[in-house]
Parts: structure tokens; C-alpha cells; sequence
């Protein structure tokens, strides 16, 4: 039985201005599987999980999730989308955010509570629920914003550079958690420059200057580069020599 899909893009370009972006880029998600979209600052990942989450105009190609082209409100109620920064309130607490952003899904009153329990306590903020996120360290927002992103159960879980600026025992309890996700249905596509994350991931876009180098497993750009990690394959895929190595 073939793959379902969660996203499908086909030859989508993106410009800012006269600066295209995405030139004409084309990929696949898998669904209920954990793909790793990596690539140096500036290669174009946020500009495409932005444009698949419906925030980012295009002037050529198709997107489509679950079968729906975006944007569409019915396919971004199926999402969740935790950005690089986080968006939070700071005057309110870690409840309220949760309240507030459920609400704006129209989650009944008595649901969102009771999801709102389930997601502090999953992220680990539950003794912490009260306390006024300006006061929150950055890791804790970072769960929070991970909470926030679960609140509406979403089926494609979007996570843009998740674990900047956490620690790594953080990493790794949100990598855990990620698994988890995934085995209970979710799909995730998680952007990252970290190149070590990517041995977590079922498969793996290489992306550089808006261009898809591959996609595929670990084991798989592995076996096609002939090299030992995903830093040297992706260097190798990207046609950088030893020399230049020290500056991607």
C-alpha cells in the first residue's frame, strides 16, 4: 500500500520583492511520519512552513494539505505551528495563553479545559500554570509555545526551529515527545540547522538556497554520498569542499 501524504507541494516559487526564495521547489510529507527539513540560516525553510501553514503568498505553484489547497481555513484547523519565536502574551499566565489560543479554535469551554490540563502537565508546566510567562524562562516558553501549538490536536504539527536556544536536556525531552506524537497519528515537519536532530528524524529534505539537494532517510543520503553523518552529506550534496567547510 503506498505512503498517504500530508502535504504536497508542486512547483512552488516564492519572491519577496525581486529576491525569489523558493524558485521552483517541489516535495512531499509523508503522513504520520517525523521529517527533518534542514538547511543553513537563509536556505529557505521558513519561508516554506510558512507558506504551507497559509501565511505566505506565492505567485506560482500548488499546496495542498490533507487534499486541501492552502490557504484554507479547514486545512490550517488541522495544523499546528509552533514558530521560531515565541508568540506568547506576558502578562498573562501559562493557563490564560492556553484558554486564549484554544478559544480562537472554538474549542468548547469544558474540552478546552480539560485539554489545557493535559497539555501543561504533558510539557511539564503544570506546577507552573499560574505564573506570569514574563517571568518564564526561555525554556519554559518554549514549552509553552509547544502547548499552545497541541492545543487544537492538530494532524500536521509544524515546528519551526524548536529547540534554539533550549538546553540539551530539554532537547532531548522534546525529541521524546515528538516520537510520541507521532506514534499516535501526528505528523510532524520540524526545520532545523542542527544536523545531529536529523538521525531523530524518518526522513530528511536538504534544503540550500531554496533548492531541494534530497529527500530521503538518513541511511539513504548516507549511502548515496558515501560519508559517516548528515553535516558531511549535506556538504558533500551542496558541492562544498573541505576548505570552506568551517564557514557553512
Amino acid at each position: 500500500m503506498s505512503q498517504k501524504t500530508a502535504v504536497v507541494v508542486e512547483g512552488l516559487c516564492v519572491r519577496f520583492g525581486s529576491r525569489e526564495v523558493l524558485p521552483d521547489l517541489s516535495v512531499s510529507i509523508p503522513e504520520g511520519r517525523i521529517v527533518g527539513l534542514i538547511g543553513p540560516s537563509g536556505s529557505g525553510k521558513t519561508t516554506l512552513v510558512k507558506t504551507v501553514i497559509g501565511t505566505n503568498r506565492f505567485q506560482a505553484g500548488t499546496v495542498t494539505v490533507f487534499g486541501r489547497r492552502v490557504p484554507s481555513l479547514e486545512a490550517m484547523n488541522e495544523i499546528g505551528y509552533m514558530a521560531q519565536n515565541d508568540a506568547l502574551y506576558e502578562d498573562l499566565s501559562a493557563w490564560e495563553n492556553l484558554i486564549f489560543f484554544g478559544s480562537i479554535y472554538g474549542i468548547r469551554r469544558r474540552d478546552l479545559l480539560k485539554r489545557a490540563e493535559e497539555l501543561l502537565d504533558f510539557v511539564g508546566l503544570a506546577d507552573d500554570r499560574k505564573g506570569t510567562v514574563r517571568n518564564f524562562s526561555g525554556g519554559m516558553k518554549r514549552r509553552l509555545s509547544l502547548a499552545i501549538a497541541l492545543v487544537n490536536r492538530p494532524r500536521l504539527l509544524i515546528l519551526d526551529e524548536p529547540t534554539v536556544g533550549v538546553d540539551p536536556v530539554l532537547r532531548r525531552k522534546f525529541w521524546d515527545e515528538f516520537e510520541s506524537l507521532k506514534e499516535n497519528g501526528c505528523t510532524i515537519l520540524v526545520t532545523t540547522h542542527v544536523m545531529d536532530e536529523a538521525s531523530r528524524c524518518d526522513r530528511i529534505l536538504l534544503l540550500r538556497e531554496g533548492k531541494l539537494l534530497a529527500d530521503g532517510t538518513l541511511a539513504e543520503l548516507l549511502e548515496q554520498t558515501e560519508t559517516g553523518n548528515v553535516e558531511d552529506a549535506f556538504l558533500k550534496l551542496s558541492g562544498v569542499d573541505a576548505a570552506e567547510k568551517g564557514a557553512v
